[in-house]
């Protein structure tokens, strides 16, 4: 991974291994030179493609010479969700037969809900939330997040419906975020949507379950983890129509189109004013959630080591 992350020009694999190995698996896009009888790439997603624009340029550019390279390369393609399967057969011609879908799992004994009130208190007095009712959307800060058009969404249902949430977006700076605050102060919210910054890993199942409903409206997504861990957490989702994320919300969900702001707000208004609604996706969302576990993953990907081998 450091080594085309920060294009290294390191040896072959196999000066560090003593010798050619049987299997190796590039676990991040890039396949490194090797010789080993059979070479595995997980590729997670062709945002690259998709959204140049929301990525930096040199990123971009970088994975848009190497990655097909390395896909032509790999005997076999390890993919995090059914649609970015289908985007490798649609856009590179990959045959279905090379591909195998490795879903992302969660932690059911982290990820659950969180009930106990000292512990939703605590979370909410660490990152300054205080005490009423809040929508939380959390990711790195960067373009194909979509925070702009969540941010204006939010407005107009905040007008529409006298609505006395916040919108608390928790993550760290990724890049190309100038847009995001800048729409915030356009738009006089100030007061009403609150940056707190990185959420730690073991804060997150009460920082879930404290939100009345997740929003997660991403233009493009390989598997879209953090909707899983809401639904696994007992909170609805408010997430977009697009690529993976109906794979990862299934029934506890509610889509909208990413681009259109007034489908967001209509999409928020439902679930902040429908207390029914949000009890319906809870049920459905922690049954869907409990179907994504890592023993699941470990086995999926065992069977594609052992179909590797076998061929």
């Amino acid at each position: 991974r450091i080594w085309h992350r920060l294009d290294l020009p390191v040896p072959r694999v196999d000066w560090f291994t003593g010798g050619p190995l049987d299997l190796l698996h590039a676990t991040d896009f890039v396949l490194p030179p090797s010789a080993a009888r059979r070479k595995l790439l997980t590729v997670h997603d062709l945002a690259f493609l998709f959204y140049p624009d929301a990525a930096m340029p040199s990123l971009q550019h970088y994975l848009n010479v190497v990655v097909p390279r390395s896909v032509k390369r790999a005997d076999a393609i390890i993919a995090d969700s059914h649609h970015t399967a289908h985007d490798l057969e649609e856009q590179w011609q990959v045959p279905a037969e090379r591909i195998t879908v490795v879903q992302g799992g969660v932690d059911h004994a982290r990820f659950q809900p969180v009930q106990d009130k000292a512990r939703l208190a605590a979370v909410r007095a660490t990152y300054g939330i205080g005490d009423g009712p809040f929508i939380l959307a959390l990711s790195r800060l960067e373009p194909r997040k979509n925070f702009p058009r969540l941010i204006e969404a939010f407005a107009q249902a905040r007008a529409e419906g006298k609505l006395p949430h916040r919108l608390v977006i928790g993550g760290g700076k990724g890049w190309l975020y100038d847009a995001i605050f800048r729409r915030v102060q356009e738009l006089k919210l100030q007061e009403a949507v609150h940056f707190p910054g990185f959420i730690a890993d073991a804060d997150l199942p009460a920082f879930y379950s404290a939100a009345e409903f997740f929003a997660y409206p991403s233009l493009y997504e390989g598997f879209g983890l953090p909707i899983v861990e809401a639904l696994a957490c007992g909170t609805p989702v408010l997430t977009a129509d697009n690529s993976c994320l109906p794979e990862a919300g299934g029934p506890g969900a509610i889509y909208v189109p990413a681009e259109s702001v007034p489908e967001i707000a209509d999409g928020i208004l439902r679930l902040a004013t429908d207390p029914a609604l949000r009890g319906q996706l809870r049920t459905a969302g922690l049954a869907h959630a409990r179907t994504f576990t890592w023993e699941r993953s470990a086995r999926q990907l065992l069977a594609a080591y052992a179909n590797a081998l076998a061929a």
